[in-house]
C-alpha cells in the first residue's frame, strides 16, 4: 500500500546532512519536503469503535451485524510487522485480506492512538498530541501515559473528548475493559476508559478468555481487551528478534482461541495502535551541549522518532530552519502551523489544544531516532523498537475481523 504525497510548499537546500550524530558529509542536495497523505479509501483508527457500535445496531458499513463485540488491541503490531513475520502468525495472516487495514493517527504513539480509538476523535480534538507534551504556559512536558500521576494531569479535562465507553455505558450498554491489573485506577484509564467495568487478567490467553465470556454473556456488550506485551518486547529486543516472533505466536494463538470461542455469536476486531521500526544504536542521533540543533530549544518533547521542539520566545523560525538544513534528508521538519495546516492533528484542532503542539516538529522518515543526551537517564537509549512518525510501517495497522465479523 503506497501513500500519495502532498507537498506543504517547501523546497530546502540541505547542507551537510548529519549521519548518526557525526560530522557533516558536505553534500548539497535539493529535496522537496512532502508529507504522506492517506488515500481517500483509507480507514482511520478513529472510525473503528464507532463502526463496531453501528454494527451492534445493525447499521454498520465496515462490519456485519453482531449481538456483541470485542476490540482486541495488540500494542505495537503494525501490518507490515505482521506480514513480514507471517510464519509466526499463520492464523491472523490467513484471515487478513488486503482491505483489513487501518491508518493510525499522528503521532503514531500509544497515548495518542488509544485516545483516538476510544474517543473516535483526532488528536487535535481530544488533546493528547504526543508522548511528552508541554502544558501551555509552563515548563512542564509530562508523559501522556503516566503524567496523570506524576504531573497532576486531570483525566477529566486534559483529555477533552467524551470517551465512547462512558457514553455507551451511560446509554445502558454493557461495557468492559479487560487488561493487566496494573492499569486499574490509573489516570490514563480514567481519561479514556471510564464508564466501563475494569477486569484485570494477567496473561494474554486469560484476557482473551475473559473478553469472549463477557461478550457471550452480555448481549449488546462492547468489550475492550488490551495486549501490551508485544510492544514491550519490541522496545527491548526489536520486532525482528526471536523474542518478538515468539510473542507474535502467542498473540496468534490467542486470536484463534477468541475466534473459536465467540463463533458467530459475537464479533471481534484485532487491531493495533501503531507499528514498529527497529533503530540500531548506531542510527541514534544524540543531541548534546554545544550542538546547534539544541540552540534556542527550551524543551525537547515528543519521543525519539517524533520530536516536539518547544523554542525559546521568538526563535521558532530559526530553530526550524536550522533543523531543516541539518535533518531534512532523513526527517520531515515542519512548524506547528504547517503541521496544523496539513491536517496532521485533524481537520479542525481545538484552539486550546494547538499550543500543546511543539513549535517545530521533527518526524523521522528513515531508521533514525533522536535523543537528548543531556538527560541523566540513559536507559531510553537502550530501546530498539521505536515508533511515532509518519511512515507506513508505523501508521498502517491490521484490522482483522473475527467471529461474526469474519
Amino acid at each position: 500500500m503506497r501513500d500519495a504525497m502532498a507537498s506543504i510548499g517547501l523546497r530546502e537546500m540541505l547542507r551537510g546532512a548529519r549521519d548518526g550524530g557525526g560530522a557533516p558529509c558536505g553534500r548539497l542536495t535539493r529535496v522537496s519536503l512532502s508529507l504522506p497523505v492517506d488515500p481517500p479509501s483509507a480507514r482511520s483508527l478513529t472510525g473503528v469503535v464507532p463502526q463496531i457500535l453501528a454494527s451492534l445496531e445493525g447499521r454498520g458499513d465496515w462490519f456485519p451485524s453482531a449481538r456483541s463485540a470485542v476490540v482486541l488491541v495488540v500494542d505495537g503490531l503494525g501490518r507490515a510487522n505482521l506480514t513480514a513475520r507471517a510464519g509466526y502468525a499463520r492464523f491472523l495472516t490467513a484471515r487478513m485480506t488486503k482491505r483489513d487495514a487501518a491508518r493510525t493517527v499522528f503521532p503514531s504513539t500509544t497515548a495518542v492512538a488509544l485516545a483516538s480509538l476510544l474517543t473516535g476523535e483526532m488528536p487535535g480534538r481530544h488533546g493528547l498530541v504526543g508522548y511528552r507534551v508541554r502544558i501551555p504556559g509552563t515548563a512542564l512536558a509530562p508523559n501522556q501515559l503516566k503524567g496523570w500521576e506524576t504531573d497532576g494531569l486531570d483525566p477529566l479535562t486534559w483529555q477533552r473528548s467524551v470517551p465512547l465507553l462512558e457514553r455507551e455505558s451511560a446509554a445502558g450498554r454493557p461495557c468492559f475493559v479487560v487488561s493487566q491489573s496494573r492499569y486499574a485506577g490509573t489516570g490514563f484509564t480514567a481519561a479514556l476508559q471510564r464508564g466501563a467495568e475494569f477486569i484485570g487478567a494477567a496473561s494474554i490467553s486469560e484476557r482473551v478468555e475473559r473478553a469472549a465470556d463477557l461478550a457471550l454473556r452480555h448481549p449488546g456488550a462492547l468489550v475492550y481487551a488490551y495486549v501490551p506485551e508485544l510492544d514491550t518486547i519490541a522496545h527491548a529486543r526489536g520486532w525482528e528478534s526471536d523474542e518478538w516472533a515468539a510473542g507474535l505466536e502467542r498473540v496468534d494463538g490467542a486470536a484463534r482461541d477468541l475466534d473459536t470461542a465467540i463463533g458467530s455469536h459475537a464479533g471481534a476486531i484485532l487491531t493495533a495502535d501503531h507499528g514498529i521500526v527497529d533503530v540500531p544504536r548506531q542510527r541514534q542521533i544524540l543531541l548534546r551541549d554545544g550542538d546547534p540543533l539544541v540552540d534556542g530549544v527550551s524543551i525537547i518533547g515528543g519521543e525519539p522518532r517524533m520530536l516536539h521542539l518547544y523554542a525559546d520566545d521568538g526563535r521558532a523560525a530559526e530553530v526550524a530552519e536550522r533543523w531543516r538544513d541539518a535533518e531534512a534528508s532523513r526527517s520531515w521538519v515542519m512548524s506547528r502551523e504547517q503541521a496544523v495546516d496539513a491536517g496532521l492533528f485533524g481537520a479542525s484542532p481545538d484552539p486550546e489544544v494547538v499550543p500543546r503542539i511543539g513549535d517545530v516538529l521533527v518526524a523521522a522518515r528513515s531508521a533514525v531516532a533522536y535523543y537528548d543526551d543531556r538527560e541523566a537517564d540513559k536507559k531510553p537509549q537502550n530501546m530498539i523498537g521505536q515508533h511515532g512518525s509518519l511512515t507506513d510501517q508505523e501508521r498502517i495497522v491490521p484490522l482483522v475481523r473475527l467471529g461474526a465479523f469474519g
